[in-house]
Protein backbone atom coordinates (compact mmCIF):
# COMPACT_ATOMS: atom_id res chain seq x y z
CA UNK A 1 0.00 0.00 0.00
CA UNK A 2 1.46 3.16 -0.96
CA UNK A 3 1.68 6.23 1.41
CA UNK A 4 1.96 8.81 -0.51
CA UNK A 5 -1.33 10.28 0.16
CA UNK A 6 -2.15 10.76 3.85
CA UNK A 7 -6.09 11.47 5.06
CA UNK A 8 -6.83 14.05 8.62
CA UNK A 9 -7.81 12.35 11.89
CA UNK A 10 -10.93 14.41 11.17
CA UNK A 11 -11.38 11.94 7.69
CA UNK A 12 -10.67 8.87 9.32
CA UNK A 13 -13.50 10.17 12.12
CA UNK A 14 -16.11 11.19 9.16
CA UNK A 15 -15.14 7.93 7.50
CA UNK A 16 -15.69 5.69 10.28
CA UNK A 17 -19.29 7.81 10.77
CA UNK A 18 -20.95 7.33 7.77
CA UNK A 19 -20.14 4.12 6.87
CA UNK A 20 -21.68 2.92 10.18
CA UNK A 21 -24.71 5.56 10.62
CA UNK A 22 -26.93 4.98 7.34
CA UNK A 23 -27.45 1.70 7.69
CA UNK A 24 -27.67 1.56 11.35
CA UNK A 25 -30.47 4.11 11.63
CA UNK A 26 -32.07 2.52 8.35
CA UNK A 27 -33.07 -1.05 9.13
CA UNK A 28 -30.95 -2.41 12.21
CA UNK A 29 -33.04 -0.61 14.94
CA UNK A 30 -35.84 -2.33 13.30
CA UNK A 31 -34.40 -5.61 13.54
CA UNK A 32 -33.49 -4.33 17.29
CA UNK A 33 -36.61 -3.50 17.80
CA UNK A 34 -38.25 -6.87 16.68
CA UNK A 35 -35.46 -8.98 18.71
CA UNK A 36 -35.50 -7.30 22.25
CA UNK A 37 -38.78 -3.97 21.94
CA UNK A 38 -37.99 -1.11 23.80
CA UNK A 39 -34.21 -2.34 24.77
CA UNK A 40 -33.07 -1.40 21.75
CA UNK A 41 -30.84 0.90 22.77
CA UNK A 42 -29.61 -0.55 25.43
CA UNK A 43 -28.27 -3.09 22.64
CA UNK A 44 -27.00 -0.22 20.80
CA UNK A 45 -24.82 1.03 23.48
CA UNK A 46 -23.44 -2.47 24.25
CA UNK A 47 -22.40 -2.59 20.77
CA UNK A 48 -20.92 0.79 20.64
CA UNK A 49 -18.68 -0.39 23.61
CA UNK A 50 -17.60 -3.29 22.14
CA UNK A 51 -16.91 -1.41 18.88
CA UNK A 52 -14.53 0.81 20.39
CA UNK A 53 -12.70 -1.75 21.90
CA UNK A 54 -12.09 -3.52 18.96
CA UNK A 55 -11.31 -0.47 17.27
CA UNK A 56 -9.01 0.45 19.34
CA UNK A 57 -7.33 -3.55 18.76
CA UNK A 58 -7.36 -2.76 15.09
CA UNK A 59 -5.25 0.17 16.17
CA UNK A 60 -2.74 -1.86 18.13
CA UNK A 61 -2.27 -4.15 15.11
CA UNK A 62 -1.10 -1.48 12.41
CA UNK A 63 0.78 0.16 15.21
CA UNK A 64 3.10 -2.47 15.41
CA UNK A 65 3.77 -1.62 11.92
CA UNK A 66 2.60 1.81 11.05
CA UNK A 67 3.32 1.94 7.15
CA UNK A 68 1.16 -1.15 6.56
CA UNK A 69 -2.42 -2.29 6.52
CA UNK A 70 -3.51 -5.64 7.94
CA UNK A 71 -2.91 -7.33 4.31
CA UNK A 72 1.10 -6.19 4.23
CA UNK A 73 1.08 -6.94 8.18
CA UNK A 74 -0.42 -10.44 6.81
CA UNK A 75 2.44 -10.62 4.63
CA UNK A 76 5.40 -9.37 7.01
CA UNK A 77 4.44 -11.57 9.85
CA UNK A 78 3.64 -14.91 7.80
CA UNK A 79 4.69 -14.40 4.51
CA UNK A 80 3.13 -14.01 1.36
CA UNK A 81 0.31 -16.85 1.31
CA UNK A 82 -0.74 -15.14 4.41
CA UNK A 83 -1.21 -11.47 3.28
CA UNK A 84 -3.39 -13.40 -0.22
CA UNK A 85 -5.86 -15.19 2.82
CA UNK A 86 -6.09 -11.53 4.28
CA UNK A 87 -7.22 -9.99 0.83
CA UNK A 88 -8.67 -13.26 0.23
CA UNK A 89 -10.70 -12.24 3.54
CA UNK A 90 -11.42 -8.47 2.59
CA UNK A 91 -12.72 -9.47 -0.58
CA UNK A 92 -15.15 -11.64 0.77
CA UNK A 93 -15.92 -9.20 3.78
CA UNK A 94 -17.23 -6.27 1.56
CA UNK A 95 -19.05 -8.13 -1.29
CA UNK A 96 -20.95 -9.80 1.67
CA UNK A 97 -21.36 -6.30 3.06
CA UNK A 98 -22.75 -4.59 -0.01
CA UNK A 99 -26.06 -6.95 0.80
CA UNK A 100 -26.76 -4.94 3.75
CA UNK A 101 -25.78 -1.79 2.33
CA UNK A 102 -27.86 -2.40 -0.96
CA UNK A 103 -31.11 -3.18 1.37
CA UNK A 104 -30.84 -0.09 3.26
CA UNK A 105 -30.09 2.15 0.07
CA UNK A 106 -32.89 0.70 -2.66
CA UNK A 107 -35.41 0.23 0.39
CA UNK A 108 -35.53 3.41 1.11
CA UNK A 109 -35.76 4.94 -1.82
CA UNK A 110 -37.53 2.23 -4.34
CA UNK A 111 -40.48 1.87 -1.34
CA UNK A 112 -41.45 5.37 -0.44
CA UNK A 113 -40.67 7.36 -3.86
CA UNK A 114 -40.22 5.29 -6.87
CA UNK A 115 -42.34 2.11 -6.42
CA UNK A 116 -41.84 1.59 -10.19
CA UNK A 117 -38.52 2.20 -10.58
CA UNK A 118 -36.72 -1.40 -11.52
CA UNK A 119 -34.31 -2.44 -9.48
CA UNK A 120 -30.96 -2.80 -11.83
CA UNK A 121 -31.95 1.27 -11.73
CA UNK A 122 -30.93 1.86 -8.42
CA UNK A 123 -27.48 -0.48 -8.54
CA UNK A 124 -26.11 0.95 -11.22
CA UNK A 125 -26.58 4.53 -10.57
CA UNK A 126 -25.17 3.79 -6.76
CA UNK A 127 -22.63 1.57 -8.38
CA UNK A 128 -21.37 4.24 -11.03
CA UNK A 129 -20.79 7.37 -8.08
CA UNK A 130 -19.56 4.74 -6.32
CA UNK A 131 -16.50 3.80 -8.73
CA UNK A 132 -16.20 7.14 -9.48
CA UNK A 133 -15.45 8.09 -5.95
CA UNK A 134 -13.15 5.16 -5.35
CA UNK A 135 -11.06 5.94 -8.55
CA UNK A 136 -10.64 9.24 -7.01
CA UNK A 137 -8.74 7.29 -4.11
CA UNK A 138 -9.65 7.98 -0.16
CA UNK A 139 -8.27 12.26 0.00
CA UNK A 140 -11.91 12.45 -2.08
CA UNK A 141 -14.14 10.01 -0.33
CA UNK A 142 -12.54 11.28 2.87
CA UNK A 143 -13.77 14.90 1.68
CA UNK A 144 -17.05 13.60 0.67
CA UNK A 145 -17.13 11.50 3.98
CA UNK A 146 -16.76 15.46 5.54
CA UNK A 147 -19.87 17.05 4.31
CA UNK A 148 -21.48 13.36 4.90
CA UNK A 149 -21.03 13.97 8.22
CA UNK A 150 -21.93 17.28 8.84
CA UNK A 151 -25.14 16.30 6.51
CA UNK A 152 -25.72 13.85 9.51
CA UNK A 153 -25.42 16.29 12.04
CA UNK A 154 -27.81 18.74 10.20
CA UNK A 155 -30.59 15.30 10.35
CA UNK A 156 -30.18 14.30 13.69
CA UNK A 157 -30.96 18.34 14.58
CA UNK A 158 -34.12 18.32 12.75
CA UNK A 159 -35.28 14.75 13.61
CA UNK A 160 -34.92 15.39 17.45
CA UNK A 161 -36.61 19.02 17.26
CA UNK A 162 -39.27 17.31 14.94
CA UNK A 163 -39.90 14.41 17.34
CA UNK A 164 -40.25 16.23 20.96
CA UNK A 165 -43.84 17.12 20.61
CA UNK A 166 -45.03 13.31 20.48
CA UNK A 167 -41.78 12.23 22.83
CA UNK A 168 -43.13 10.02 25.59
CA UNK A 169 -40.46 8.08 27.82
CA UNK A 170 -42.94 5.63 28.84
CA UNK A 171 -42.31 3.70 25.72
CA UNK A 172 -39.20 3.03 26.66
CA UNK A 173 -40.36 1.24 29.93
CA UNK A 174 -39.74 -1.11 31.31
CA UNK A 175 -35.91 -1.55 31.13
CA UNK A 176 -34.30 -4.76 30.39
CA UNK A 177 -37.80 -6.36 29.91
CA UNK A 178 -36.24 -8.49 27.33
CA UNK A 179 -33.62 -9.61 30.07
CA UNK A 180 -29.43 -8.80 30.36
CA UNK A 181 -28.83 -11.46 28.03
CA UNK A 182 -30.92 -11.31 25.22
CA UNK A 183 -30.30 -7.74 24.71
CA UNK A 184 -26.76 -8.26 24.66
CA UNK A 185 -26.82 -11.14 22.27
CA UNK A 186 -29.30 -9.07 20.11
CA UNK A 187 -26.27 -6.00 20.07
CA UNK A 188 -24.81 -8.43 17.61
CA UNK A 189 -26.59 -6.46 14.70
CA UNK A 190 -24.67 -3.21 16.26
CA UNK A 191 -21.72 -4.89 16.08
CA UNK A 192 -22.17 -5.93 12.28
CA UNK A 193 -22.31 -2.27 11.64
CA UNK A 194 -19.27 -1.23 13.54
CA UNK A 195 -17.65 -4.62 11.91
CA UNK A 196 -17.41 -2.23 8.52
CA UNK A 197 -15.75 0.97 10.37
CA UNK A 198 -13.18 -2.01 11.70
CA UNK A 199 -11.97 -3.42 8.47
CA UNK A 200 -12.30 0.24 7.02
CA UNK A 201 -9.90 1.46 9.53
CA UNK A 202 -8.15 -2.00 8.74
CA UNK A 203 -7.27 -0.57 5.69
CA UNK A 204 -6.78 3.35 6.36
CA UNK A 205 -5.15 3.82 9.43
CA UNK A 206 -2.01 3.55 7.63
CA UNK A 207 -2.23 6.42 5.80
CA UNK A 208 -3.52 8.89 8.59
CA UNK A 209 -1.75 11.76 9.32
CA UNK A 210 0.18 10.88 13.04
CA UNK A 211 -1.64 7.81 13.03
CA UNK A 212 0.90 6.60 15.94
CA UNK A 213 0.37 9.64 17.97
CA UNK A 214 -3.08 10.11 18.10
CA UNK A 215 -4.38 7.40 15.91
CA UNK A 216 -6.05 5.71 18.59
CA UNK A 217 -8.02 8.62 19.55
CA UNK A 218 -9.18 9.55 16.36
CA UNK A 219 -10.71 5.46 15.72
CA UNK A 220 -12.65 5.23 19.08
CA UNK A 221 -13.94 8.47 18.79
CA UNK A 222 -15.19 8.05 15.32
CA UNK A 223 -16.98 4.99 16.86
CA UNK A 224 -18.51 6.93 19.52
CA UNK A 225 -19.80 9.55 17.30
CA UNK A 226 -21.67 7.28 14.98
CA UNK A 227 -23.10 5.98 18.34
CA UNK A 228 -24.22 8.66 19.56
CA UNK A 229 -25.64 9.56 16.27
CA UNK A 230 -27.30 6.33 16.24
CA UNK A 231 -28.78 5.87 19.53
CA UNK A 232 -30.45 8.84 19.10
CA UNK A 233 -32.57 7.37 16.38
CA UNK A 234 -33.30 4.19 18.77
CA UNK A 235 -34.36 6.20 21.72
CA UNK A 236 -37.36 8.30 19.57
CA UNK A 237 -37.98 5.72 17.52
CA UNK A 238 -38.79 3.64 21.08
CA UNK A 239 -40.14 6.74 22.61
CA UNK A 240 -42.25 8.31 19.54
CA UNK A 241 -43.74 5.43 17.25
CA UNK A 242 -43.18 2.78 20.40
CA UNK A 243 -40.78 -0.76 19.97
CA UNK A 244 -43.85 -2.46 18.30
CA UNK A 245 -44.70 0.29 15.63
CA UNK A 246 -40.43 0.14 15.09
CA UNK A 247 -40.71 -3.59 14.41
CA UNK A 248 -43.30 -3.70 11.71
CA UNK A 249 -40.68 -1.79 9.13
CA UNK A 250 -37.66 -2.92 7.36
CA UNK A 251 -37.11 1.22 6.99
CA UNK A 252 -37.68 1.80 10.28
CA UNK A 253 -35.98 5.54 9.94
CA UNK A 254 -38.64 6.59 7.41
CA UNK A 255 -41.93 6.22 9.53
CA UNK A 256 -40.24 8.10 12.12
CA UNK A 257 -39.32 10.76 9.73
CA UNK A 258 -43.02 10.92 8.58
CA UNK A 259 -43.94 11.46 12.19
CA UNK A 260 -41.98 14.12 12.35
CA UNK A 261 -42.27 17.92 11.80
CA UNK A 262 -41.83 21.47 12.81
CA UNK A 263 -44.66 23.59 13.27
CA UNK A 264 -47.88 23.45 10.57
CA UNK A 265 -45.14 24.30 7.27
CA UNK A 266 -42.17 22.02 7.68
CA UNK A 267 -44.13 18.67 7.87
CA UNK A 268 -43.34 15.03 7.04
CA UNK A 269 -39.02 14.91 6.48
CA UNK A 270 -38.80 12.08 3.84
CA UNK A 271 -37.00 14.20 1.64
CA UNK A 272 -35.19 15.97 3.62
CA UNK A 273 -33.91 12.65 5.30
CA UNK A 274 -32.72 11.06 1.89
CA UNK A 275 -31.02 14.78 0.66
CA UNK A 276 -29.36 14.91 4.07
CA UNK A 277 -27.82 11.16 4.31
CA UNK A 278 -27.62 10.36 0.53
CA UNK A 279 -23.64 11.14 0.67
CA UNK A 280 -23.24 8.55 3.60
CA UNK A 281 -25.13 5.73 1.95
CA UNK A 282 -23.16 6.47 -1.16
CA UNK A 283 -19.92 6.33 0.71
CA UNK A 284 -20.89 3.23 2.37
CA UNK A 285 -21.51 2.41 -1.28
CA UNK A 286 -17.49 3.48 -2.38
CA UNK A 287 -15.95 1.97 0.32
CA UNK A 288 -17.58 -1.10 -1.07
CA UNK A 289 -15.70 -0.94 -3.80
CA UNK A 290 -12.89 0.30 -2.87
CA UNK A 291 -12.46 -2.53 -0.01
CA UNK A 292 -13.11 -5.40 -2.73
CA UNK A 293 -11.14 -3.93 -5.31
CA UNK A 294 -8.23 -3.26 -3.27
CA UNK A 295 -8.14 -6.58 -1.96
CA UNK A 296 -8.12 -7.83 -5.59
CA UNK A 297 -5.35 -5.73 -6.44
CA UNK A 298 -3.67 -7.15 -3.65
CA UNK A 299 -4.22 -10.39 -4.68
CA UNK A 300 -2.94 -10.39 -8.68
CA UNK A 301 -0.18 -8.11 -7.15
CA UNK A 302 -1.29 -5.09 -8.97
CA UNK A 303 0.26 -1.94 -7.98
CA UNK A 304 -2.66 0.24 -7.45
CA UNK A 305 -6.74 -0.84 -7.30
CA UNK A 306 -7.50 0.69 -10.56
CA UNK A 307 -7.80 -2.11 -12.85
CA UNK A 308 -10.32 -3.78 -10.32
CA UNK A 309 -12.80 -1.10 -9.53
CA UNK A 310 -14.78 -2.44 -12.76
CA UNK A 311 -14.50 -6.00 -12.22
CA UNK A 312 -15.12 -5.66 -8.47
CA UNK A 313 -18.50 -3.18 -8.92
CA UNK A 314 -19.44 -5.63 -11.17
CA UNK A 315 -19.56 -8.60 -8.51
CA UNK A 316 -21.03 -6.29 -6.72
CA UNK A 317 -23.32 -5.48 -8.39
CA UNK A 318 -24.48 -9.06 -9.26
CA UNK A 319 -24.60 -9.86 -5.26
CA UNK A 320 -26.42 -6.77 -4.45
CA UNK A 321 -29.59 -7.50 -6.87
CA UNK A 322 -29.63 -11.41 -5.99
CA UNK A 323 -30.16 -9.83 -2.43
CA UNK A 324 -32.67 -6.69 -2.38
CA UNK A 325 -34.91 -8.98 -5.79
CA UNK A 326 -36.55 -11.00 -2.79
CA UNK A 327 -37.80 -9.14 0.43
CA UNK A 328 -37.98 -11.96 2.24
CA UNK A 329 -34.44 -13.11 1.28
CA UNK A 330 -33.26 -9.70 1.82
CA UNK A 331 -34.35 -9.63 5.66
CA UNK A 332 -33.42 -13.19 6.25
CA UNK A 333 -29.95 -12.58 4.91
CA UNK A 334 -29.57 -9.25 6.86
CA UNK A 335 -30.74 -10.78 9.82
CA UNK A 336 -29.52 -14.35 10.00
CA UNK A 337 -26.38 -14.55 7.79
CA UNK A 338 -24.59 -10.98 7.96
CA UNK A 339 -23.65 -10.61 11.40
CA UNK A 340 -22.42 -14.26 11.32
CA UNK A 341 -20.30 -13.26 8.24
CA UNK A 342 -19.44 -10.07 9.81
CA UNK A 343 -18.76 -10.36 13.19
CA UNK A 344 -16.21 -13.37 13.25
CA UNK A 345 -14.60 -11.50 10.79
CA UNK A 346 -14.17 -8.07 11.91
CA UNK A 347 -13.65 -8.51 15.42
CA UNK A 348 -11.46 -12.33 14.91
CA UNK A 349 -8.83 -10.65 12.49
CA UNK A 350 -7.88 -8.14 15.02
CA UNK A 351 -8.10 -10.60 18.04
CA UNK A 352 -5.67 -12.76 15.30
CA UNK A 353 -2.79 -10.22 14.18
CA UNK A 354 -2.33 -9.47 17.50
CA UNK A 355 -1.54 -13.03 18.83
CA UNK A 356 0.77 -13.36 16.09
CA UNK A 357 2.55 -10.09 16.69
CA UNK A 358 3.13 -11.30 19.48
CA UNK A 359 4.40 -15.00 18.63
CA UNK A 360 6.17 -13.64 15.88
CA UNK A 361 8.16 -10.97 17.80
CA UNK A 362 6.52 -8.10 17.05
CA UNK A 363 4.77 -6.97 20.05
CA UNK A 364 3.02 -3.69 19.54
CA UNK A 365 3.66 -1.70 22.61
CA UNK A 366 -0.24 -1.48 24.40
CA UNK A 367 0.81 0.76 26.91
CA UNK A 368 2.56 3.75 25.07
CA UNK A 369 -0.61 3.17 23.11
CA UNK A 370 -2.89 3.94 25.97
CA UNK A 371 -0.94 6.38 27.11
CA UNK A 372 -2.44 8.46 23.88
Amino acid sequence: MTNKIYISQGMLVAMIVNIIYVKAIGVTQGTLARAVGQDMWIATLLGILQGAVMIYATYLVVRAMPERDFIGIGEALLGRWFGILIALIFIVFFIAAFGPVMITFVYHLKDYFLPEAPLWMFIVAALLVGSLGCFYGLEVMGRIALVGMAFIFMLNLLITIGSTHEFDIRNLLPVFESGVKRTAAASLHYDADCALAIMLAALVLPIVKDVGKKGSRAAVMGIVVSGISVIMWAILESAVLSADVTSQYTVSCMKLARNAHIGDFLQRYEMIMIALYSLSALFQVMFCIYGTAEGAARLFGLKNNKWTIIPSSIVLGFFGYWVIEDHFRAIDYLEHYWPFIAVPIAFGMPLLMLGLSIMVGKKPDVSAAASK
